[in-house]
């Protein structure tokens, strides 16, 4: 991702930070400006929670270009605790730890980095809401 692109995500990036529809309710994220719901430009900028649940993932075994170092790695759709849903890379898990339904939280880490002296960006992630605990059989 360029610098300026990561400068303007920043704080949806750093923080989950999205929008929340002033009129109905409604939650967004990344963040609006217009509701899709009641068509209001009533929207303020809302931070999540960063804790919800996965609704679906699959493991990668061939990555695109730049994340070869992190095969398999598992990628997820995750639904907030308000109710947007992201996809993101699940992070702190092994093959056969991840289940639908499994309660994850946010997790700031790198993302990547432009060789060993370029610009490194760092952004969310999920990890299981135990961690580090998740991997203890009851």
């Amino acid at each position: 991702m360029s610098v300026p692109r990561t400068w303007r995500n920043r704080r949806a990036l750093y923080s989950l930070e999205g929008s929340k529809c002033q009129k109905c309710g409604k939650y967004y994220f990344p963040g609006r400006n217009r509701c899709l719901d009641c068509n209001t430009n009533e929207l303020e900028n809302y931070n999540f929670s960063g804790t919800g649940k996965v609704a679906t993932y699959s493991w990668v075994y061939t990555p695109p270009k730049g994340f070869n170092n992190r095969i398999p790695y598992c990628l997820a759709i995750v639904e907030l605790d308000e109710g947007p849903k992201l996809t993101t890379q699940l992070v702190a898990v092994e093959e056969g730890d991840v289940e639908i339904g499994m309660p994850v939280e946010f997790s700031f880490r790198k993302i990547s980095s432009e060789g060993d002296e370029g610009v490194i960006t760092y952004g969310f992630k999920f990890r299981p809401k135990n961690y580090p605990n998740h991997l203890k059989k009851k």
